[in-house]
């Protein structure tokens, strides 16, 4: 009767921590708080150059994190938006360099077909943590390629500040 005591028990234990590890951030992941604050910081600076704008913060794992469409941005801007975060994370680079690289003749023409579609022009930025652990990427779709790139690099750069 112990020993099935025990058992149980010991099973119940072990499902607890099992449970608590996997629901544990992961700590190369960006955060609720640090997405937010891209996403706001990317916000403001679009505000400031007029350009209205959909942001799209992913996760680590790609994950959609955190979104904004601003007021009267274009609706086709949401998709373009989440896939240059999305692409920037899955490669860990400036959408805009990876982009250089699929122009017929490069090295990895047409990639842009493969995951269900990515974004090869400026807009989709990975960012890093004070360590330079890639914990994320921001994508910004809706002014010129160059505006988004600006927008984006804002929101990436705000979580390497104290504030």
């Amino acid at each position: 009767m112990l020993t099935e005591q025990i058992k149980k028990y010991g099973l119940m234990l072990f499902i607890a921590v099992i449970s608590i590890q996997l629901n544990a951030q992961n700590p190369f992941d960006i955060s609720h708080d640090q997405a937010m604050k891209a996403l706001e910081i990317a916000k403001q600076k679009a505000e400031s150059m007029n350009v209205l704008v959909n942001i799209a913060v992913v996760d680590a794992g790609a994950n959609l994190k955190s979104f904004v469409r601003m007021d009267d941005s274009f609706l086709g801007s949401i998709d373009v938006a989440i896939k240059k975060a999305k692409t920037a994370r899955y490669f860990d680079i400036d959408t805009g360099e990876l982009g250089e690289l699929t122009q017929p003749g490069g090295i990895i023409y047409n990639i842009e077909h493969s995951n269900g579609g990515l974004m090869t022009f400026p807009g989709g930025v990975p960012i890093k943590n004070k360590n330079g652990k890639i914990i994320g990427a921001i994508g910004v779709s809706g002014g010129t390629i160059e505006e988004d790139r600006i927008i984006a690099n804002a929101g990436a750069a705000s979580i390497l500040t104290k504030n």
